[in-house]
Parts: structure tokens; sequence; C-alpha cells
């Protein structure tokens, strides 16, 4: 077995400002996906929610290796 877990996992943003981008995330201490991600950029940040979308490497992977994120507000710093 890999002594090295994967600590991260690809956010694929499907909508929204940032659409078609992709951000590297940290799992949760439980090793579940973020529910909820905070991007910052420009005096702003983006508030993305968790999809329904699951990507895995293999079969055999219990954690994801791509999620999705939906948009959902823009807010100004």
């Amino acid at each position: 077995m890999d002594t090295q877990a994967v600590a991260t996992y690809t956010a694929k943003l499907i909508d929204g400002p940032l659409e078609g981008k992709t951000v590297a995330t940290a799992f949760l201490g439980d090793g579940g996906p973020q529910p909820r991600l905070e991007i910052s950029g420009d005096g702003k940040h983006y508030v993305y929610s968790r999809g329904a979308g699951l990507e895995f490497s293999t079969q055999d992977d219990e954690r994801p290796s791509a999620v999705e994120y939906r948009y959902i507000e823009t807010v100004f710093d």
C-alpha cells in the first residue's frame, strides 16, 4: 500500500464566472470532499457548492480524484 495517501482532489467548477477552471482542494479531516469552496480573486471571492458529479482514478479508489462544484454567489471584500 502507498504510504503517502492523496491529500487533495481536483475541484471542477462547472458554471458561474470561473466555469471550466479546476482547483486543487484538500480533503476534509474525515477524508470526504469539501461541501463548499470560497475562491479569492481581485477584491472578491466566489462561493461554490459541491455538486453530484464525482470521478475516480480507478474503481478501487475510496476517495474521488475530482468533484464537481456549482456556483452560488460572488462576495465583494
